[in-house]
């Protein structure tokens, strides 16, 4: 018997979120020491290919359920996105220590510099802000648990590896969070740090622009319907 297209859609996103929780658990260590650091990441990395390919396949195929429709809305990720991947490009461009392989930059005199001010988790920001501007736009069932995977996934997983830093980083990772935050711009509103846009840079900004630019130009050829 065939699932229901939402139904499908559903077990596609629980599949996708429960492997990648995978790594905040106690599981990960055996997995590592079975297999080794590389080829984890390296499965990490296809299972997550893969169950991200399987949700948006499924979700080109529930019907539009509507559950909100709210005038001006529609519109709002023209507002939020260029946030979103102004994050997502600072992130990926600068050194984290929160990210694989890049905990030694905790030694560094100042650990904590340009994104990394406003948030320690810039990158799951930036999918947060697209998955809950996208999904309250769109306002129907499919959406819900389309977005909303990505959503709990992006928000959950910034404690979680918060959490898990923690435990594995010690001393290290107590002093880069008692200077940086979370939430974005907690750390600068609480003064345990300042915002320096010198230091977040014209390229990164400027990348991030641009690929907003070419998702607005390719949203209809990529996602089959108009950004605006």
């Amino acid at each position: 018997m065939s699932l229901d297209p939402l139904a499908h859609l559903a077990l596609a996103t629980l599949v996708f979120l429960a492997t990648h929780f995978v790594s905040s658990t106690p599981l990960r260590r055996p997995l590592v020491e079975a297999i080794g650091e590389k080829a984890y990441l390296g499965a990490y990395s296809l299972v997550s290919f893969l169950t991200i390919g399987w949700m948006a396949w499924a979700y080109l195929r529930v019907p539009f359920q509507p559950l909100w429709q709210v005038p001006g809305v529609k519109l709002w990720p023209l507002v939020v996105m260029p946030f979103a991947l102004v994050l997502v490009s600072a992130g990926v461009m600068t050194r984290n220590p929160s990210a694989v392989g890049q905990a030694t930059a905790l030694r560094a005199d100042e650990p904590a510099r340009g994104i990394l001010r406003v948030t320690r988790h810039p990158v799951m920001w930036g999918i947060a802000l697209w998955a809950g501007v996208h999904l309250l736009a769109r306002g129907d069932a499919a959406s819900l648990v389309f977005f909303g995977g990505f959503l709990v996934l992006a928000l959950a997983g910034t404690a979680l590896m918060d959490a898990r830093k923690a435990d594995a980083l010690g001393e290290d990772w107590k002093r880069f969070a008692a200077v940086t935050s979370n939430v974005p711009f907690t750390a600068i509103v609480e003064g345990r740090n300042r915002l320096s846009l010198a230091e977040l840079g014209a390229k990164r900004i400027g990348v991030g622009l641009a690929l907003y630019a070419i998702v607005l130009a390719a949203h209809p050829w990529l996602f089959g319907v108009r950004a605006y």
